[in-house]
């Protein structure tokens, strides 16, 4: 059996900004058949106005590459307060792509779990429950870095139902 690529999760910096730009418009593009509010701008592109806070406010969002074997294969995107939690400093999985190339091989698990690593505390992710590839994915990543210790419950949105795991990453030595 071959060993499978490395996985690396790495600091986004301002200089990679377009880059997650771009990755982002193909992102949104996947959830534009998931969330009816998601409308094509004039320009044709979707746009992610928060993009920008991801460098002015460093103590509170915090952006990731996430690369397979040295090519480039995704990002994350955490920000310290969650829509889902009343504490401040619950840290909150806002978006995460991979690219669908590397989906369905270990490259979002593995990802996900360096980024847990990366910024121990407490942790809430938030799947809409009519993505049930997303709600799959998550459900099985987050049971797994946690032992099955993670707390999971339902929470009506605006226009969605959400799945909501909440559970604690622990620095790692």
């Amino acid at each position: 059996m071959a060993d499978s690529p490395t996985v690396s999760l790495t600091a986004a910096t301002p200089a990679d900004a377009t880059l997650l730009s771009n990755l982002l418009e193909l992102y949104i593009h996947d959830l534009s058949t998931i969330f009816a509010q998601v409308e094509l701008g004039e320009d044709g592109r979707f746009g992610y106005p928060k993009l920008a806070l991801y460098w002015t406010e460093p103590t509170q969002r915090f952006a990731f590459l996430i690369r397979c074997g040295g090519r480039l294969a995704g990002f994350a995107l955490v920000t310290r307060g969650s829509p889902a939690a009343t504490d401040p400093n619950v840290l909150d999985v806002a978006e995460f792509f991979v690219l669908r190339r590397y989906r369905r091989a270990g490259v979002g698990r593995q990802a996900a779990f360096l980024l847990w690593r990366a910024l121990p505390g407490d942790w809430t992710v938030r799947v809409a429950e009519s993505n049930p590839a997303a709600l799959e994915f998550w459900t099985s990543a987050v049971t797994a870095f946690s032992a099955g210790a993670a707390r999971e419950s339902r929470r009506q949105g605006s226009a969605l139902a959400w799945r909501v795991f909440r559970f604690a990453a622990a620095i790692h030595t």
